[in-house]
């Protein structure tokens, strides 16, 4: 019986696709890397009976990147990233080992059928998904059709089960350009911001911001936002005044005209109204009309408007917006997220679409009157030629979803219903009076028929006071006219919804990366989110985007942006040659690069003005072990110290709180250590200043701190104070922390494993002799007498943490809450008291100790 692998791009989307193609009847089993399931059944295929094989990626398998040296900032020129730098594809998550896991549940297999999201970046996935598993699988014979591509929008039995039944084939070159857009990104931001970041954070002190980035999409949405600051600034308010007169219709009701004129700039012309008008003590009708008008129901949800009303009316953020669609998506409820069409296909189920929701508690008597009444046809609108709107594929209940997903549920929902609604209409009713020489109005709504706005009331036509009935030439007394000073006011800052708009308009991003621009640049500090979800521009972000357009405009401006993105769009329709593109927009930007690099004074001259060097920023911490006077400690990201003397920058490890370390010095280069922590129930750990950014023996690397220092003496080193292997990470070393006491701790150096131990102990260190039974290193504990967990009453002892039975329910493994750039680990297998071991492989030399004097601990907590 030949084999089909089915791949999808989730775990839950694999899971949820094979229950329909299966009929429920499936085995299930955890792959390899513990992420992804497998799901197997029997069925037909190809007129065969064959066995079906469902898994599924976790998003991309593979990330582009730079080689070797050219991934480090120090010893490569930016310039050369644009053309020289060899890239290569790399695993996008190697501890998920996504290639040997393909290629295991690949081998043998006769055919692949992919089940990737039907977008630009799914297809590329595709192609990742096909290098890893085209090798290992059987060759096709007499050229057979061996590889096959399921398009759908939503996970129903129906549109599945279509999709299984049309398959087609991936397109190569919508997967060229995503290609062809990683590509440039990278070459092109890193060329930037490398430049930029090492040029600014090596003279300003108090930026604060780790990365200095460029992006070709984050910069230009970034100059939308410093546009409008820059409106805000340059405003200057203008005093006009306006005529507002009253006229009464009976006794107790009155009515407010609003002036045909609008506003005037003089104010003795103002006034010169005000007095021809003060003397008429009758206002007369001069025209009445009555017009019924309709307001329009919306078009056909798409991804932008979606991301619009979530930030403008849910308060949820672009980037939140969109991963709760895709949870939606993932588990049903909602069609395919990410759309540029607001146009149903011709033969789209509306009905059935608006038959789930009848039942709902909270529209149900609308979808049943529009079931029985008829629906409206929805409105034409724009065919993307990509997937069909945004629709709810079934009913879902608040209890069910809860919290911001049912917030977005329900929207989607009542968007749905109204697009099939009726127009709201409405009669307006306007009257003209003249009172003098001078024109006044007012007008009146009355709703006729609420049509869409009743499954969408925030949409609906305001209730204004009814006008009375009159005709032309009638009067009605003037109960005042006055003169009102006003003045103009300057626009807000930009909405998320507003800049989505701009960034739609222009061409900058994609449905799916607009969130990710915008969450960048709130990210780098160069915008905050104010109330209302407004983002106004940091100084950081001003002076950025002033010294753009001061060196090169189109850096910033989206003109050149939305040009590349249009010849990427021709090489995924086939149109345009992947290679030509990729050379000549990598041709434009070098230039531009050059030339940046060569103006980068202006910039420098706008910095200058709003930030302080490096020499007046923070306070004195440790001393340098060259000049032995103080460093600063710079606060603000990235954390480093400078020495002004020396004029030299340290970096620190960062997220977590900086503090001198007992005024002890570095064996090596007399440098004054400090102490790095991320918080009393996560890790600490010394470094030395120097050693962490220029390491001192050749099996270190730049970034270490002393819990991963070799030097076989210093008592701060690992070779001191380590105890063994981490089996958690694989890589790490479980090493004392001699500052945790009277709450122990013992870290990896490498993971964001944690152990707490012998609370209360008085003293701790760790011995020179190893574990009989896993060879760890043995622990000395001393207690007070008086706080001892010692039996009978005993206050020292020596033992293994792991197997030695009194410690072994001293003991408790957490994980730091640490984002150290060296803490790569992710959370535990297993956790809680206990102990366990796995023996280190054969040969495998000694993690903690030089040469023979140590052996490794694979300890692992049961």
């Amino acid at each position: 019986m030949k084999t089909v692998l089915m791949v999808a791009e989730k775990p839950s989307l694999a899971q949820s696709i094979a229950k329909i193609l299966s009929r429920g009847s499936l085995s299930s089993h955890k792959g390899l890397n513990g992420a992804c399931s497998v799901h197997e059944y029997t069925g037909t295929f190809a007129g065969q009976p064959v066995r079906f094989k469902m898994t599924s990626v976790c998003g991309h398998v593979m990330t582009l990147d730079f080689l070797g040296k050219y991934n480090k900032w120090d010893k490569v020129d930016p310039a050369e990233l644009f053309s020289q730098a060899p890239t290569e594809k790399k695993e996008a998550n190697p501890k998920l080992n996504m290639v040997k896991f393909l290629q295991v549940e690949g081998r043998g297999c006769d055919y692949i059928v992919l089940w990737l999201d039907c977008d630009k970046e799914g297809e590329n996935i595709c192609f990742e998904v096909l290098d890893a598993v085209l090798p290992v699988m059987n060759k096709a014979h007499g050229g057979e059709k061996t590889v096959f591509r399921a398009r759908f929008s939503s996970i129903t039995d129906t549109d599945i089960c279509n999709a299984m039944a049309c398959l087609g084939e991936p397109d190569h070159n919508e997967a060229l350009s995503v290609d062809a857009r990683q590509e440039l990104d990278l070459r092109i931001g890193c060329a930037f911001t490398r430049f930029q970041t090492k040029y600014f954070q090596g003279k300003y002190g108090d930026l604060d911001s780790s990365l200095i980035s460029f992006g070709p999409c984050q910069t230009p949405t970034l100059g939308f936002c410093v546009e409008r600051h820059d409106k805000i600034q340059s405003f200057k308010p203008e005093t006009y005044w306006v005529l507002q007169a009253k006229v009464n219709t009976d006794k107790d009701r009155s009515l407010l005209l609003d002036w045909d004129r609008v506003r005037v700039f003089d104010r003795e012309i103002a006034q010169m109204f005000l007095n021809m008008t003060k003397l008429e003590k009758e206002a007369q009708v001069e025209a009445t009309s009555r017009k019924e008008k309709a307001k329009q129901r919306p078009l056909a949800l798409n991804t932008v408007e979606m991301l619009r009303v979530a930030s403008s009316s849910l308060g949820m953020g672009p980037q939140h917006a969109m991963q709760t669609a895709e949870r939606l998506y993932t588990q049903g409820y909602i069609s395919y997220p990410r759309t540029e069409t607001t146009h149903y296909p011709e033969n789209f189920d509306l009905k059935g679409s608006l038959r789930q929701q009848a039942n709902h508690p909270y529209w149900a008597d609308t979808v049943k009157r529009l079931l029985a009444e008829g629906i409206n046809r929805p409105r034409k609108g724009h065919d993307a030629g990509d997937h069909p709107p945004i629709t709810p594929m079934k009913s879902a209940t608040e209890a069910e979803l809860g919290g911001d997903a049912w917030r977005l549920y329900e929207y989607i929902t009542r968007h749905f219903i109204a697009t099939v609604s009726h127009d709201c209409k409405y009669l307006q009713s306007t009257i003209s009076f003249r009172i003098g020489p001078e024109l006044f109005t007012c007008s009146g709504k009355t709703v006729l028929s609420p049509g869409f706005t009743e499954i969408m009331p925030w949409q609906s036509v305001p209730l204004e006071e009814s006008l009375p009935t009159c005709q032309r030439g009638d009067t009605f007394p003037v109960g005042e006219v006055k003169m009102l000073e006003k003045q103009t006011s300057p626009p807000d800052y930009l909405t998320e919804a507003e800049l989505i708009t701009l960034m739609e308009k222009h061409g900058i991003g994609t449905d799916a990366s607009i969130p990710v621009h915008i969450n960048n640049i709130c990210q780098r500090n160069y915008v905050t989110v104010e109330s209302g979800r407004r983002l106004k521009p940091t100084n950081l972000g001003i002076v950025l985007v002033h010294g753009y357009y001061k060196i090169d405009a189109e850096l910033v401006l989206p003109t050149i942006r939305s040009a590349v993105e249009r010849q990427l769009n021709l090489i995924a329709q086939g149109k345009a040659d992947y290679r030509q593109v990729l050379g000549h927009t990598l041709d434009v930007f070098k230039r531009k690069f050059h030339y940046f690099v060569d103006s980068i004074a202006g910039m420098d001259e706008l910095m200058e003005v709003s930030f302080s060097p490096l020499a007046a920023t923070g306070k004195p911490l440790s001393r340098c072990g060259k000049c032995h006077r103080f460093m600063k400690y710079i606060q603000a990201k990235p954390s480093r110290l400078h020495c002004s003397h020396c004029d030299e920058t340290y970096t620190l490890p960062q997220n977590g709180t900086i503090k001198l370390y007992k005024e002890l010095r570095c064996p090596l280069d007399d440098f004054e250590l400090v102490l790095w922590s991320s918080g009393s129930r996560g890790k600490s750990y010394p470094l030395c200043p120097y050693c962490y950014n220029h390491p001192p023996f050749r099996d270190m690397k730049k970034g270490m701190g002393c819990n991963e220092c070799t030097h076989p003496s210093c008592q701060h080193s690992l070779s001191m104070l380590g105890i063994g292997q981490c089996v958690e990470c694989e890589s790490g070393v479980l090493v004392l922390d001699p500052t945790s006491g009277p709450k122990w701790k013992v870290a990896c150096n490498k993971c964001s494993v944690v152990a707490h131990c012998f609370e209360n102990a008085h003293r701790v260190r760790v011995s020179a002799d190893t574990c009989s039974v896993c060879e760890a290193a043995l622990l000395d504990v001393d207690f007070n007498k008086a706080k001892s967990p010692l039996p009978g009453d005993e206050t020292q002892h020596m033992g293994c943490v792991f197997c030695d039975p009194v410690f072994q329910e001293l003991v408790e493994l957490k994980h730091a809450a640490s984002c150290h750039p060296m803490h790569r680990g992710g959370p535990g297998r297993r956790q809680g008291r206990g102990r366990g071991r796995a023996r280190r492989p054969p040969g495998k030399p000694n993690p903690r100790r030089p040469k023979d004097k140590m052996s490794a601990l694979a300890a692992y907590f049961v």
